[in-house]
């Protein structure tokens, strides 16, 4: 394992980390600690439930507000915080949708997104975000758009994940991003997971890994790794360099 969350994907310590260890060993115990009291389960966005870390939603406003996209796609609604979150940054903006995808989106969850004062934003879609009808359904919508930014927070397993990157990592053109959650996993311990198919060496980061061995268009954001220290997506953020 490694010794710190910060770290880039070739296992390098980030700027940050380097500089600091004491920092980032702080922000390492912090992380751990924080999982087991299910801390990332304590915060909304405009009354949603939004189940991420606050840096992580610190660096996903810094994206959006940069590169403007006019279409989000998310795999993995939940309660629809998340959602909710792209449509105010896009209502900021001016202009946009959000394509929320999930197996199962529950009836009180879509009630309360579709009774959101921001569901005009948002659309939904039920079913496997690896199904490949689903795929084509998604590229049909998405033809529309001219910048659009993927975000997979689904089902965290190595295959699940690659086959996610693979399918729509088309949909991103140059200076957008794919951005993949909970890559975090590769580096926490195996009895996080008690009840859950994936683990270190099965998980987001693994499939980040295959899938960038083979796909030279996308490359971590480095500069992201370095300064957010607490994220459930170290070299998770992916931006769309070429093609």
């Amino acid at each position: 394992m490694s010794e710190t969350i910060g770290f880039q994907a070739d296992n390098r310590p980030t700027q940050t980390t380097a500089t600091d260890k004491e920092l980032a060993d702080a922000a390492r115990t912090f992380f751990l600690k924080s999982c087991e009291q299910k801390y990332s389960y304590n915060f909304t966005w405009l009354g949603r439930p939004v189940i991420q870390y606050p840096q992580d939603l610190i660096a996903l406003q810094e994206i959006i507000w940069r590169i403007r996209p006019d279409l989000i796609v998310e795999t993995g609604v939940a309660h629809g915080g998340s959602l909710v979150f792209y449509a105010s940054m896009l209502e900021l903006l001016g202009a946009g949708r959000v394509l929320g995808i999930d197996i199962d989106i529950r009836p009180h969850n879509r009630e309360a997104i579709e009774a959101h004062p921001l569901a005009r934003r948002i659309d939904l879609l039920e079913g496997s975000s690896v199904d490949s009808s689903l795929g084509r359904t998604v590229f049909e919508r998405a033809s529309a758009y001219k910048r659009i930014m993927v975000v997979l927070d689904s089902y965290h397993t190595h295959d699940h994940v690659l086959r996610e990157l693979e399918l729509y990592a088309p949909l991103v053109k140059t200076g957008s991003y794919l951005v993949v959650f909970d890559t975090v996993i590769e580096v926490m311990p195996a009895s996080a997971f008690p009840d859950r198919p994936w683990g270190p060496g099965n998980n987001p980061h693994t499939a980040v890994q295959a899938f960038l061995q083979h796909n030279d268009r996308f490359q971590i954001d480095a500069e992201l790794d370095r300064k957010l220290l607490i994220s459930a997506a170290p070299g998770g953020y992916l931006r769309c360099i070429k093609g």
